[in-house]
């Protein structure tokens, strides 16, 4: 179990001690697609969706989660953001969703990303729902990271 770094010698979960690593920047991004009929995307589009901007509350609510990822990830430490950013790009199948956090801290800020891409995703699948039930939510995942003791990753 000792090679288990959120497990104790007992088997039980526990929050890694970062306090003896230094604090270094650190960046993360993250994507997710939202894939939905060209009727919903022409509506996203066009600004004539029934519940209002779309765009804009996802992106608020992809900030809040990148805030509120310890509260939702069990054993995540609570970082000091410095930055998050969520973009929307409108393809010929739907959104592709991106987002970057920034820390300057002891542990990574990749968890804060994936949470901001995902909640966003989510957000405007709710904002979207009476149009297209069909809607999915796909591939959502790191991008790339920097800082922090293993250095540099990119997909």
């Amino acid at each position: 179990m000792s090679e288990l770094t959120h497990l104790d010698e007992h088997g039980r979960a526990r929050m890694v001690d970062v306090g003896d690593k230094p604090i270094t920047a650190r960046e993360a991004r993250a994507s997710a697609r939202l894939r939905m009929a060209p009727e919903t995307l022409e509506a996203l589009r066009a600004g004539t969706t029934k519940k209002g901007d779309a765009l804009a509350t996802a992106r608020i609510a992809g900030i809040q989660a990148a805030k509120r990822t310890p509260e939702l990830i069990p054993l995540c430490h609570t970082i000091a953001l410095t930055k998050v950013e969520v973009r929307f790009e409108l393809r010929a199948d739907g959104v592709a969703i991106e987002t970057v956090a920034r820390c300057a801290d002891r542990t990574g800020v990749e968890m804060e990303a994936l949470t901001a891409a995902s909640v966003a995703a989510l957000t405007l699948y709710d904002m979207l729902k009476a149009m297209d039930r069909g809607m999915v939510i796909e591939a959502v995942q790191l991008e790339a990271k920097s800082g922090g003791r293993s250095g540099d990753w990119h997909r």
